[in-house]
Order: C-alpha cells, then sequence, then structure tokens
C-alpha cells in the first residue's frame, strides 16, 4: 500500500503545470470529448509507466543495494531539480489527427510525451525502490489522471487558477526529501 500512496502523490504533484497537463488542455479544446480523452490517458499512462517501472524493476535486480541507494538518492535530487523548470507544450500542430478517433490521437500524443518526462523517470525510480510493481504502475497511473482529468473536464478554467508555482515548489521539496532520505538512512 505504501507503494501506490507514495507513487500516486509524488506523480499528482510532479504533473501540475507538466507539459501532458498542458497537452490535456489542448486536446480538450481540439476534440471536446472529455471521456475518450481520459480513456486515452489511461491507457497511454499505464503503457507508458508500465514500460519505466519493468526497466526500474530490472535496474533494481542487477545493482548492488548500496548502489541502488546512491542511484536513487540522486535520481529523485535530479527529478527535484528537474520539477522547478516550468514546461510549455512546444507544437500544437504535432497532434496526431489520424482517423481512428480521439482515443487514440490522445493514446499517442501521451504516449509519446511522456517518453523522458519527469513522471516516467519517477516511475523507473519508485519502481526500483517499491514493490509490488502493479502497486507503483498503478499509483503513478492514478496521479496522472488526478492531475490530468480535471483539466480535460474543466478546460482553461481550472488550469488559470492552479498556483503552478507554488505546485513545482511542493513537488520539488517532495522529490528532493525523498532523495535526501535515500542518501542519509
Amino acid at each position: 500500500m505504501e507503494a501506490l500512496l507514495l507513487s500516486t502523490l509524488a506523480v499528482a504533484i510532479a504533473e501540475i503545470g507538466d507539459k501532458t497537463q498542458l497537452l490535456s488542455l489542448v486536446l480538450a479544446a481540439r476534440y471536446r470529448r472529455p471521456w475518450a480523452i481520459c480513456l486515452g490517458i489511461l491507457a497511454a499512462t499505464l503503457l507508458n509507466h508500465a514500460l519505466a517501472g519493468a526497466f526500474g524493476m530490472l535496474i533494481a535486480q542487477r545493482l548492488s543495494p548500496d548502489a541502488l541507494r546512491w542511484i536513487i538518492g540522486l535520481s529523485f535530487l535530479a527529478v527535484a531539480a528537474w520539477t522547478l523548470v516550468p514546461d510549455k507544450l512546444d507544437d500544437e500542430d504535432a497532434l496526431p489527427t489520424t482517423g481512428r478517433g480521439v482515443f487514440i490521437a490522445t493514446l499517442v500524443a501521451f504516449f509519446i510525451a511522456e517518453m523522458g518526462d519527469k513522471t516516467q523517470v519517477a516511475t523507473v525510480v519508485l519502481a526500483a525502490q517499491h514493490s509490488p510493481l502493479w502497486a507503483v504502475v498503478v499509483g503513478t497511473t492514478i496521479g496522472m489522471l488526478l492531475a490530468n482529468v480535471p483539466v480535460v473536464f474543466l478546460g482553461s478554467r481550472l488550469a488559470d487558477r492552479l498556483p503552478l508555482r507554488a505546485a513545482r515548489f511542493s513537488a520539488a521539496f517532495l522529490f528532493a526529501a525523498m532523495g535526501l532520505w535515500m542518501l542519509l538512512r
């Protein structure tokens, strides 16, 4: 249960103001089909984070506990620093617009947007540190949904009211605290 709750909290906080939240807003404005967009976010996140979590577990099996502790601690500190940098959606026109519908467009766009993203890195790190894998993947997916589904349904009104700077600093503090805890324990 600890892995599930920690993963949910870490990703939900880190996701506020992230490029995938901006992507949610763009998709909601472009397609106006919130349920299809939310299902696409769910499917893309489950797939992406399952792969990231499996990679994290593989790393954990291959390294000594001491080396793993240092890598995890330093990774959390790196994610903390990365969280302080606000994201911007680079190119709205880069979104796929295949004839297969809003679900496929969202699935592809979200899967690609999550590649190398701080929440994907956090999933790798969390899976290397906590088990079972399903709890980390479900937790990170719930965190992603907690941050993005309201944006899809409430659109720009909600995004304009979120204290993004405070959220970024809170997320950075959370990741830094986890990194220091790993290094000092």
